[in-house]
């Protein structure tokens, strides 16, 4: 192990990882569980860095039924899936616990959380400015400009720019 940078600490069999441990990965993902002749076998837990975890059943190494949780709670679901889907961009916090003030960060899977330039809406896949009603990537590359149905969306799903709770108004 010492080759491959990941590291064990529990039971072993006749040398093997076998029995109940924990299994760290070099990325730090780490497996809390049940082992069988140095594989993943029987219940355990994946621990990811950013805070989600994977808890299954595993079979020789393979995971045969388990659920995904982020880390803000969420747990994935294959049906009744609620989270920042094509009808409700809200999050998962913002739908528990209601949506913050534009400007204070949210709780995402980005770390720290994108910024949005002011007056501008994160539609998913870029920023929408409703003034010029352009949508550009990440970059600020244009993308496309937004026809009625997609403005009226965005600008009633998507999170804005902080510019909003202060009353900012930047400079034409």
């Amino acid at each position: 192990m010492e080759y491959t940078g990941s590291y064990y600490r529990g039971e072993r069999v006749n040398g093997r990882l076998e029995g109940k441990g924990s299994y760290t990965l070099p990325t730090e993902t780490k497996y809390v569980g049940e082992m069988k002749d140095g594989m993943f076998h029987g219940k355990g837990v994946l621990h990811f860095p950013g805070g989600s975890k994977y808890e299954g059943t595993w079979e020789n190494g393979i995971s045969i039924e388990g659920k995904y949780t982020f880390a803000d709670g969420l747990e994935y679901e294959d049906n009744k899936w609620h989270y920042c889907d094509g009808y409700d961009r809200r999050f998962y916090t913002e739908i528990c616990r209601g949506l913050k003030p534009a400007g204070i960060s949210q709780l995402t899977n980005l770390d720290p959380p994108r910024v949005i330039p002011a007056g501008c809406y994160d539609c998913g896949d870029g920023f929408y400015n409703p003034k010029t009603r352009v949508v550009v990537d990440y970059h600020h590359r244009f993308l496309r400009n937004a026809d009625d149905d997609e403005h009226d969306w965005i600008v009633r799903t998507c999170r804005k720019g902080w510019d909003e709770i202060i009353g900012f108004k930047p400079k034409e």
